[in-house]
């Protein structure tokens, strides 16, 4: 039955309503009251209004079947004085309920809801007083004969299985645990029959109860004593839950009962369900317009992001305390450490740096940027220090054990075999993992689906350890992050991931088209114009996700425009110049553009008569503001309170205009540092950084540390390492830290490009920064800082008319004499340090080398330089050089 919408809405007001209509003198904020008390969450809230809007008259006939909080809620408002109101009715003796017990449906009193069996002692039918060990029923006047004391049998039980734990620390586990007698009885029972539920077994506990006493005598020190782990995911954790028999951990419970949400799709645990039936996943339910209450704040339907006495508040009305963190020092919003009891912001409750007191890499829990602590430093007293059993390392003890010592256990339950061997090309692996610096981050990894089952895949040799098996499994995140594992461990090969990744998309793409000539034109277009470019740029090396990306771009607006033509009945072979015109007209420019290659490329095989000229590049289109970019590069060179890794790369940026790719592609091998001098080649020629950046180059280079934990063998050639083992930080990351810390990565690099090209050459400015000359002679251009220009205006300047023939004749004899002819002088250089000895029209900024008016190289013989008609007649100065 579909459920109201004013019930699901607002269900405590739908029940008022219905109870003032069966009652009305009963006033509506005392039934608003009771309705809150009895109704108990949301969901039950719902689930009472729904029944009562079907079936108003249970509040009047007082006859189930009908829900217990229906129930409840009628024998509130008796005790409130509602005379309107039925109370209860025993469906089995009609007598007045008091306490409701439902079964089937239906109410029935106390002594009606308990049946009366056939009592194992005296076969009369009588009320169960208590089940025997086999747990057939008795009556109070029929005791059990092998009823002995279960306190002692426990004991008896426990200091066997564990003979160096005394027994009056296991009989006060047990009286802290168990009180109940009858639940006593039961589990001396158990245990004296299954007495390997205390060493180990103890997912196979039929009651909690064996859990409970475990981890108390665990507590009281029992060494032999273990706790269970989960059977399906191996850890030592709290087994919570039950499935198939056995005791799980939340987590694997969880997993077990993930269905596709009715509305994402997503496969989740249902966090409910929705009037249908349907399962709904946690965000759905949260997100659905249905679940939004008023805040009692700003009076608005949103979110409850908390609960307080007045009723729901939303995220936006119960932001965080403005305080001063104690971490970094910035007033910004904090919460209050329960550890310290002193505010921390989000970025230093989330950071993992290396304690400076005991030098162990954990997350920061208190302490500063400079001087952090971990949990155990910070508060020493709590006790939380001990010696692991296993390793003698001190630290924090789960289930008995380091963490270290549960990461070792985990790997050998996953990669060794039944005699303890681990394959050959999984012992780095085996070995990586087990010395990682953060074991809680590896074992959180590897109780994870994906690999988990990999792992004891590759381990059992159910799967070969090659990239065509990892290739055959669905693509995701946690599957790409194993492959990354093992490549930096070396259990596979290096590969092109992003080419190869490429390649598969472009099979797809090709494969989805229709008509068996598009396939053929598509084909050729990606792969042998496409790809074959990309792998000629590249040269052996691997491809960047600019790269990556630039080639998908292309190939999508090949397709795009393919199915536009498709559309309109056109092939390439047909389509009018008009056709393109109008579509031209019609498209965006990130649009036009990859398409316009598409057709070139289309044209220049014959394929199409179609035109479709490039257009030249004008220059930026932003504004170029100096001013800015001195302001960042100065706070970015004194600002302290930024991380390192944002500051040199921000200043890369503005000083050198580097782009994010670049920069997170730089290794150790680009840093020189000697005594006086650190240099960074960003090009052919390297350049040498100012201070404090060199000091930043240098802190990134021996300080490096990135996200990945899990397969990290700690030699990353990266000074900025990404997420991933063995490979650095994406160039998407990088550009958003930068755009976290104010810095616009493509118009700071514009504007650092526009006023580098007007101070250097061309040549130099591509030597230096690693661009190409087309590139640096283009910027050249637009910022008018055009150096050939710049030489043949020199060139062309006239002589001084009012000096006079002695200061001609000095200036002649300053100049010196060449050697092999000394009538000859030796050329000089003018103010663009290119030789001017001669007739210099312009020089070329490739080579630095000198061109005549035709573009010939030409070579300064002094003044008098001749070529052919373009002889240049200088003033006469034979006077000054005449032979004595």
């Amino acid at each position: 039955m579909t459920a109201p919408a004013e019930a699901l809405a607002d269900p405590v007001g739908t029940v008022v309503s219905l109870v003032a209509a069966a009652d009305p003198a009963l006033e509506r904020d005392l039934v608003r009251r009771i309705v809150e008390q009895a109704g108990g969450g949301r969901s039950k809230r719902r689930r009472l209004a729904v029944e009562l809007a079907g079936n108003p008259s249970v509040l009047t006939t007082g006859r189930s079947p009908a829900s217990k909080a229906a129930g409840d809620l009628m024998i509130a408002l008796r005790a409130a004085g509602a005379t309107g109101i039925s109370p209860p009715w025993c469906a089995d003796c009609g007598r007045r309920v008091t306490s409701v017990q439902r079964r089937g449906g239906h109410w029935y009193c106390a002594p009606c809801y308990v049946r009366p069996e056939d009592c194992a002692g005296c076969g009369n039918t009588r009320q169960v007083a208590f089940r025997d060990r086999q747990g057939r029923p008795r009556c109070s006047k029929c005791p059990d004969q092998d009823a002995g004391d279960p306190l002692l049998a426990l004991v008896e039980v426990i200091v066997v299985t564990d003979p160096g734990l005394p027994a009056e620390a296991a009989a006060a586990a047990i009286e802290a645990t168990v009180t109940k007698r009858a639940h006593l009885q039961k589990l001396a029972w158990l245990l004296h029959d299954k007495p390997e539920l205390l060493t180990g077994d103890g997912a196979k506990a039929p009651f909690p109860v064996v859990l409970r006493l475990i981890d108390a005598l665990c507590e009281a020190g029992a060494t032999r004593i273990r706790r269970p782990a989960c059977p399906r995911c191996r850890r030592v954790i709290a087994l919570g839950e039950q499935r198939d028999g056995l005791r799980i951990c939340r987590n694997c419970f969880a997993r077990a009962r993930a269905v596709p949400c009715a509305k994402c799709g997503t496969t989740r645990e249902p966090a409910a369900r929705d009037g249908q039936g349907r399962p709904l996943c946690s965000y759905c339910l949260v997100t659905d317009p249905v679940n939004l209450e008023e805040c009692v704040r700003c009076r608005r339907r949103r979110q409850v992001s908390t609960r307080t006495p007045a009723g729901p508040v939303c995220a936006t009305c119960n932001p965080r305390d403005i305080l001063t963190c104690s971490g970094c020092g910035r007033t910004v919003p904090c919460a209050v450490s329960k550890l310290t009891g002193q505010p921390r912001c989000g970025a230093c409750a989330r950071s993992v740096a290396q304690c400076s007191r005991c030098g162990q890499l954990a997350t920061a829990r208190a302490g500063t940027r400079d001087a952090p602590l971990c949990g155990n430093c910070a508060a020493p007293d709590l006790g939380l220090l001990k010696s692991c059993p296993g390793c003698g390392s001190p630290g924090r003890l789960i289930a008995g054990a380091c963490r270290r010592c549960h990461l070792r256990q985990r790997l050998e339950e996953l990669l060794a075999d039944s005699a303890g061997n681990v394959r050959p090309e999984l012992q780095v692996l085996h070995q990586t993992l087990a010395a990682a610096d953060r074991p809680a981050a590896v074992l959180a990894w590897l109780s994870s689906g994906t690999p988990q089952t990999m792992l004891t895949e590759l381990a059992a040799g159910l799967r070969p350890l090659t990239h065509a098996a990892l290739d055959d499994l669905p693509a995701s995140k946690p599957l790409t992050h194993l492959r990354s594992v093992l490549v930096a461990t070396g259990a596979l090969p290096a590969r092109d991931e992003r080419l190869i990744q490429l390649e598969h998309w472009i099979t797809q793409a090709v494969a989805g088209r229709a008509g068996r000539q598009e396939k053929e034109i598509l084909h050729r277009y990606a792969v042998w114009h496409v790809l074959r470019r990309l792998r000629q740029r590249i040269r052996g090396t691997h491809t960047t996700s600019g790269q990556a990306a630039v080639a998908r771009r292309n190939i999508a607006a090949a397709t795009a425009f393919l199915d536009w033509l498709t559309a309109r009945g056109l092939t390439l072979a047909s389509c009018p110049q008009g056709d393109l015109d109008e579509w031209t007209a019609a498209a965006s420019t990130s649009q036009r553009g990859p398409a316009g290659h598409f057709i070139r490329w289309a044209r220049n095989q014959k394929l199409t008569s179609l035109d479709f000229p490039a257009t030249r590049w004008a220059g930026p289109t932003r504004v170029i503001d100096a001013e800015e970019r001195w302001a960042q590069a100065r706070r970015l060179l004194h600002d302290g309170t930024l991380k390192p890794e944002d500051r040199a790369a921000g200043l890369l940026v503005l000083l050198y205009a580097q782009q994010p790719a670049t920069i997170s592609r730089l290794t150790l091998g680009h840093i020189q540092a000697t005594a006086d001098e650190v240099r960074l080649r960003l090009g052919r020629e390297p350049v040498v950084l100012p201070e404090p950046l060199a000091g930043l180059i240098l802190h990134l280079a021996a300080a490096r540390q990135g996200h990945a934990t899990t397969g990290d063998q700690g030699t990353s050639p990266w000074p900025l390492p990404g997420g991933r083992p063995g490979q650095p930080i994406s160039p998407c990351r990088l550009r958003e830290r930068l755009h976290q810390i104010g810095i616009q990565p493509g118009p700071a690099r514009s504007t650092a490009l526009f006023q580098l090209a007007t101070e250097l050459p061309a040549a130099i400015l591509a030597r230096m920064l690693g661009i190409h000359i087309d590139v640096a002679v283009a910027w050249q251009r637009i910022s008018a800082g055009d150096w050939m220009t710049y030489a043949a205006d020199v060139s062309r300047r006239p002589p001084p008319r009012n000096i006079r023939a002695r200061h001609r004749a000095d200036h002649w004899k300053r100049r010196p004499r060449d050697p092999a002819n000394p009538r000859r002088s030796r050329p000089g250089r003018d103010r663009s340090g290119q030789a001017s000895g001669g007739h210099v029209t312009r020089g070329d900024p490739r080579t630095g080398q000198l061109l005549d008016d035709r573009g010939q190289q030409r070579r300064s013989r002094g003044l008098r330089v001749s070529s052919g008609r373009h002889r240049r007649r200088e003033p006469c100065r034979r006077s000054a050089h005449r032979r004595p």
